[in-house]
């Protein structure tokens, strides 16, 4: 590519969606910073972003290159410190991708973290989708699934189980009842995942023992499956513990070892090593081993 400093600003548009954040971030006129992305776009002959009143948002082709500016910022990021003498900073952005359902459990250990290393920048990615690490979509994920992820080139750790148990809202159990067990489920209504494959072990138990007919709610999103239960239109999975959050809700059943998901810290080799993400993955495997 002919010009670094074009890739950069599109970079850093994408990131703040505004032609203004990017421009405070470079240093630059917001005069520049149009100038560079339209001349991009103008040598690529493509359209990099989607022009509207709120800012910029990144086209498919723009998400293609600016993933890769990504990784190359990240690059010229640890070799300017090392230039500098600073590679044992914790600072800057930490990009973390992981299930949105885990937010509770990691929320707590991301502002002790911040905490540790105030001018740390987290950057939080909830996604079903797999992010990928070899173009610095991310610097760390935290994935579930009964086998370790496979991705070449990556850096697998085993962090976890996570348990998870059934819960009803409390208006639910004044309507219909509360079960005395998992045989007592016959004629409840629940709230599952949308997607027939889902490979959450809870999903696949739910799908082998409880009729089609019973199933009041699927949700694509973990997040509008907790909102169906709390609003008392079936039973479902959370994470066990939920109740001590949402005292609203009653557990009904677990945990069961057969609903565990394993997580693993997913790091790429070519960002493992660095400071910032081996201060992370060291705080988070030493909590969450405790």
């Amino acid at each position: 590519m002919q010009n670094w400093d074009e890739i950069r600003t599109a970079f850093f548009v994408a990131k703040t969606g505004t032609v203004s954040g990017a421009a405070e971030k470079l240093g630059f006129h917001h005069a520049t910073v149009i100038r560079h992305v339209d001349a991009l776009e103008d040598r690529l002959k493509a359209k990099l972003f989607q022009r509207h009143a709120r800012g910029y948002t990144a086209t498919e082709a723009g998400l293609e290159l600016l993933a890769a500016a990504e990784a190359a910022h990240e690059r010229f990021l640890q070799l300017e410190g090392m230039i500098k003498g600073q590679s044992d900073a914790v600072e800057g952005e930490l990009v973390i991708t992981t299930l949105v359902t885990l937010a509770p459990m990691l929320m707590p250990l991301i502002a002790e973290f911040q905490d540790m290393y105030p001018k740390l920048e987290v950057r939080y990615l909830a996604s079903d989708r797999l992010f990928r690490l070899e173009y610095g979509e991310a610097h760390v994920a935290i994935r579930a699934g009964e086998k370790a992820p496979d991705q070449p080139d990556n850096i697998v750790q085993h962090l976890r189980a996570v348990q998870s148990s059934l819960y009803a809202a409390q208006s639910y159990i004044e309507r219909f009842g509360k079960p005395r067990g998992l045989d007592d489920l016959a004629g409840h209504r629940f709230v599952t995942n949308a997607d027939p494959n889902s490979r959450a072990p809870y999903s696949r138990w739910l799908k082998e023992n409880i009729d089609a007919a019973q199933v009041a709610l699927r949700a694509d999103d973990a997040r509008v499956g907790k909102e169906a239960v709390m609003a008392g239109i079936g039973i479902g999975f959370m994470t066990d513990g939920s109740e001590a959050r949402m005292p609203e809700l009653v557990k009904i059943a677990g945990p069961e070892p057969m609903w565990a998901s394993e997580l693993w810290l997913v790091t790429h080799m070519d960002l493992h090593r660095t400071v910032k993400v081996q201060a992370f993955t060291k705080f988070l495997k030493e909590r969450l081993a405790d």
